[in-house]
């Protein structure tokens, strides 16, 4: 009969652990109501786990708890609990958990012929009725078995304990030891009757101690597969999921800046996205660090908090260094908004570097994180297990929406045919990704910043001069001679000459100026020439016609003079004749 899509069915009850990266790889907690073996070698911290299991039990989930010992007694496990912050003589007191040592002799095992655990589960049951405890840890199982040759007793006894504290409904921890070669315990049985199994590992590589957690089965339920490191410290237990961290952080649109203006001109003019992982890699003197602290300081100076860990120099060498270069991280020290942890990669193993990482974040509440180097995170250029962990250490800084800044050495060093990727192949896992190169020429080493990618925004291609000085950091735009890039004297020579021959240019471009007003002028006083003669000749034809149109008019004047005198004249002769 096949499933519905929708159908759901019904979980496996859980009782949470309180250790959040334990919770996560077994979705919820250790089976509640059933029995849970630990086992793993001396020293790997079964009994820490067993005991935080109770503590927190306890304090967070209303659960009081039975811790049943049967190699320490309960001063030595109070004493050596303390350090993790558990105060186990305040809980006694306050009935929240019961703390009974049972001294296991294998002269009395001989004496009593038949072996069985009926005074166990009375001795068990009274301490559980006493607080109503609903959880219960045995530490260790071997002890209850110690001289016991007989293998089917053996197992039908350990069948009897689990299907015991079943019956009464208890959440329970045994703890065993492993077994030698590949059996998971001494005796090679306990996982058969256990429904969830959880090795504990302690390794040595490198002479670096790393401990590894693997969830081995856990009936009824799905559960991660794969090992976890994990450390403790000053907190507890902290697991840290590997596979478990799913790509599925919220993401932010809000832009902050680097502190370089010139650099957030190049990241599209407003800087990299909040939340987001930032790389800049490149060789050893190519002002990597730099990078980082001024990214830092600018987070502290808009009021953010932020953690700056370094792997090659001591905190007060950092904070002297920067301040060469204009970048006072001291003032940010002192009022608490920086802190900076500075360690040698051979101090913890990587794992716990990792989870320490975590725990800082968690308490301190960052929202920049600064890692300088990651290169120096491994010993080996091909260390297969620094990309896995860089990544789950960028995916939680992700999920926390906390910007990231890494540095790391370039596998190609300063040669441009060489690869440009990080030592570490981590740049795919980068959101942005700025790249320094060291430039030699003419005698000089200067240095060059460019970015290789920025996912989601626009970005410049073009590659700038990276200029450190007691003012601080500063990029400048390169010239290109032939094949190569200026940057230093080159390109100052060349701003020089380019500053000259503007200059040149300047004074061509203002005598032809004044060759143009000059001949400007000289075809304004032709033309003023040209007016002048024009209104001479037309003053004369004036002059000339108003002279012709005189003698017109006199002309006639004496014309019609004539005709008077004449008229005259041939009026008299008529008279004459009339009187005739």
């Amino acid at each position: 009969m096949r499933k519905k899509p929708n159908e759901t069915l019904p979980s496996l009850a859980k009782a949470p652990t309180g250790i959040e990266g334990l919770d996560e790889i077994t979705g919820g907690g250790l089976p509640s109501g059933r029995p849970t073996l630990i086992c793993g070698n001396a020293g790997c911290g079964k009994t820490m786990l067993a005991m935080e299991f109770l503590v927190r039990g306890a304090t967070q989930f209303g659960e009081p708890g039975v811790f049943m010992m049967f190699e320490e007694d309960a001063a030595e496990l109070t004493a050596n609990v303390r350090s993790l912050g558990f105060d186990l003589d305040e809980l006694v007191a306050q009935k929240k958990i019961v703390l009974d040592f049972v001294r296991i002799e294998r002269s009395e095992i001989e004496e009593t012929g038949e072996y069985d655990l009926e005074g166990l589960f009375i001795r068990l049951g009274y301490a559980i009725d006493s607080i109503g405890a609903k959880r219960v840890v045995l530490d260790t199982v071997e002890a209850l078995f110690a001289g016991l040759p007989n293998h089917a007793v053996l197992r039908a006894e350990l069948r009897r304990l689990f299907r015991w504290l079943k019956d009464r409904g208890m959440t329970a921890i045994i703890t065993g030891e492993k077994g030698d070669g590949n059996a998971i315990t001494r005796y090679g049985l306990e996982e058969y009757v256990a429904d969830c199994v959880i090795i504990l590992d302690q390794r040595i590589q490198e002479q670096i101690s790393t401990r590894r957690l693997r969830v081995l089965k856990y009936r009824g339920t799905a559960h991660g597969m794969n090992e976890y490191p994990f450390l403790i410290g000053a907190h507890g237990f902290s697991v840290l999921p590997i596979t478990s961290l799913q790509l599925d952080h919220e993401v932010s649109t809000q832009r902050i800046h680097t502190g370089i203006a010139r650099l957030d001109d190049m990241l599209g003019g407003e800087g990299v996205f909040r939340g987001s992982s930032v790389l800049v890699s490149g060789s050893p003197g190519t002002g990597k660090s730099s990078v980082a602290a001024k990214f830092v300081e600018v987070a502290c100076q808009r009021g953010e908090r932020a953690l700056f860990f370094a792997y090659e120099e001591s905190t007060a060498q950092i904070v002297r260094n920067m301040r060469s270069i204009g970048i006072d991280l001291e003032p940010w020290v002192k009022k608490g908004l920086l802190e900076i942890h500075a360690s040698r990669r051979t101090l913890l193993g990587l794992e716990q570097h990792l989870v320490m990482m975590h725990d800082l974040v968690r308490s301190f509440r960052p929202r920049v994180v600064a890692v300088d180097p990651i290169s120096n995170l491994t010993m080996m250029r091909d260390d297969v297990e620094v990309k896995p962990t860089l990544m789950r250490l960028i995916d939680f800084l992700k999920k926390e929406q906390i910007t990231a800044i890494f540095t790391s050495l370039t596998g190609g060093g300063d040669d441009p045919s060489a690869s440009e990727d990080s030592q570490l192949g981590v740049s795919t896992l980068m959101d942005t990704w700025l790249l320094l190169r060291n430039v030699e020429f003419t005698g000089e080493r200067n240095r060059t910043i460019f970015v290789r990618k920025s996912r989601g925004m626009a970005h410049s291609n073009q590659i700038r001069e990276f200029v450190l000085s007691d003012k601080g950091i500063d990029l400048v735009d390169v010239y290109l001679g032939g094949d190569r890039v200026l940057t230093g004297s080159a390109r100052i020579a060349r701003e020089a000459q380019e500053r000259a021959t503007a200059t040149l240019r300047e004074q061509d471009h203002e005598r032809k100026l004044r060759q143009l007003e000059s001949k400007r002028k000289a075809i304004e006083a032709q033309i003023a020439a040209l007016q002048a003669e024009a209104e001479a000749e037309t003053e004369e034809v004036h002059f000339v016609i108003a002279q012709e149109t005189l003698q017109e008019k006199a002309t006639h004047l004496n014309a019609d003079a004539m005709a008077q005198q004449r008229g005259g004249m041939s009026n008299g002769h008529d008279g004459m004749k009339e009187k005739r």
